[in-house]
């Protein structure tokens, strides 16, 4: 999808109504590091940091549709306690969503904590009961969707097997005149009759077929036979960083390759995925389109922390990454910079950070640059605009604008992200970035460093580095300006 195709959806997702039904969990995420294995047992001691709380499975699929741009309509079942209590607060707090939650006192809330450190999760706890909803609370289920989900373009069930998704539930999604769409993590297909659209990933897919799905030919091969067991129109699988494989009956399979991003955090992918791709839908896109949206969604959602959403503005940032040289992925906006620094961060590494003008890059600057990097695993390099440079260094200053001087910067292998500012100091960024390692050059003194007292405060350190000697830019300019070589 080119950008201006994805300018244009975006642009027509506002107010697009989409109703998600099915099962609703709540995620909890408990942060911290390990240092230790216990005296007790062989196992780490978490020292626990911080702790996120948010909605889950088709509570996500709901919140991604929301962040997105669509109006969207929640239905599901909590159970009568403080995480079904939450649930409601957490829909409350979310803008674009309204809840239509049934409550069932014979069963607890969904709940699932992960214990995360360095990014990787530890151990995941699972409070359940997976039980199909029965007797007046499946009549209350049905009636809730029979009048919520009139007007709407898509209807999303999420299929966990937890018991929203009753027969009843499904028949009365498939009477509403909308596009429906099944995230099924069930083993039978067939059980959801002539919908539009079944979402499985591989993986899941293996297991209602019983058949491979690692290469193209096996996935049109499962796809097709999944085809044969149910009434659906079309199977999509999603497959990771593979792309996605359609098959609508009657047609040709098709594979659309995906692209290899970086993976921070898997969580909630799926639900990306199925809520760009609903939400595109019911704006009227193509399927194919639809697809590319879908799977750009996901791409920005793996490289965040949790169940996470996606926004169209990042949508747009991710769509022109992928169309720029590698050097101006780097050159980043301090907000960008605080999520690359929580995604470094998190993997456990060191994060080091310096600044300058870098106006005519040269052998001292790239010496200099090089020693920053040996000190850290990630180099971010404050970067001076040309108002900021102007102020310091006085009229005809900068010689390179601020996008020459970043690019040039962007293109060391030594420098992980480039992050101009305007003001005269970089103290703004130093605050917003943490750094563990703040580095100046030798001809200063450690208490003349700015940032260098907050960075202390937080555990930091300031190191000096060495001076090429006879070289600088002010002398470059000058022996220009004489005229000499």
């Amino acid at each position: 999808m080119d950008l201006s195709s994805l300018q244009h959806l975006l642009e027509s997702l506002d107010g697009v109504r989409v109703v998600c039904v099915g099962d609703i969990m709540v995620d909890r995420f408990v942060y911290g590091d390990v240092t230790r294995v216990s005296a007790e047992a062989p196992i780490p001691v978490l020292a626990r940091s911080r702790e996120l709380v948010m909605l889950g499975a088709s509570g996500n699929v709901a919140r991604n549709v929301a962040t997105l741009g669509g109006d969207v309509a929640l239905i599901g079942l909590v159970g009568d306690d403080p995480e079904g209590h939450g649930c409601l607060r957490l829909i409350g707090e979310e803008r674009g969503i309204e809840g239509f939650l049934v409550t069932d006192p014979s069963r607890p809330t969904t709940l699932k904590t992960r214990f995360v450190s360095g990014g990787q999760q530890l151990l995941r706890v699972d409070l359940e009961v997976a039980r199909e909803a029965e007797g007046e609370v499946d009549s209350r289920l049905v009636r809730t969707v029979r009048d919520i989900a009139q007007g709407a373009g898509v209807i999303v069930i999420s299929d966990y097997g937890k018991g929203v998704v009753t027969d009843g539930v499904i028949a009365a999604c498939r009477e509403a005149a909308a596009v429906v769409i099944v995230d099924s993590k069930a083993r039978h297909f067939g059980r959801y009759g002539p919908v539009d659209i079944i979402k499985p990933n591989a993986a899941e897919l293996a297991h209602a077929t019983g058949m491979p799905t690692s290469t193209n030919d096996e996935i049109a091969a499962a796809l097709e036979h999944a085809l044969s067991l149910c009434e659906a129109k079309a199977i999509l699988a999603t497959r990771a960083a593979k792309g996605i494989s359609l098959a609508v009956r009657g047609e040709p399979v098709r594979h659309f390759p995906g692209v290899p991003r970086e993976v921070f955090d898997a969580s909630g992918a799926g639900d990306t995925t199925i809520a760009a791709l609903g939400l595109a839908l019911a704006a009227k896109a193509s399927i194919e389109d639809a697809i590319q949206f879908s799977m750009l969604a996901s791409g920005v959602a793996v490289g965040k922390i949790g169940t996470a959403t996606v926004t169209p503005d990042e949508m747009i940032e991710a769509a022109l990454t992928a169309h720029v040289a590698s050097a101006e992925t780097k050159i980043a906006t301090p907000a960008r910079m605080v999520e690359e620094v929580a995604r470094w961060r998190a993997k456990g590494l060191r994060v080091g950070f310096t600044n300058g003008c870098f106006d005519i890059l040269h052998k001292g600057h790239v010496a200099y640059l090089n020693q920053a990097r040996s000190w850290c695993d990630r180099l971010i390099v404050g970067l001076n605009s040309d108002a900021s440079v102007r102020r310091l260094k006085g009229e005809g200053r900068p010689v390179n604008d601020l996008e020459g001087r970043a690019l040039v910067l962007a293109g060391l292998a030594c420098v992980d992200l480039v992050a101009p500012f305007d003001e005269d100091t970089p103290l703004k960024l130093i605050e917003a970035a943490r750094p563990d390692v703040l580095i100046k050059g030798a001809d200063y003194s450690e208490d003349q460093v700015v940032g260098g007292p907050e960075v202390k405060s937080w555990g930091g350190e300031v190191r000096l580095a060495e001076i090429v000697e006879g070289y600088s830019t002010t002398a470059a300019i000058a022996r220009m300006t004489e005229g000499q070589t």
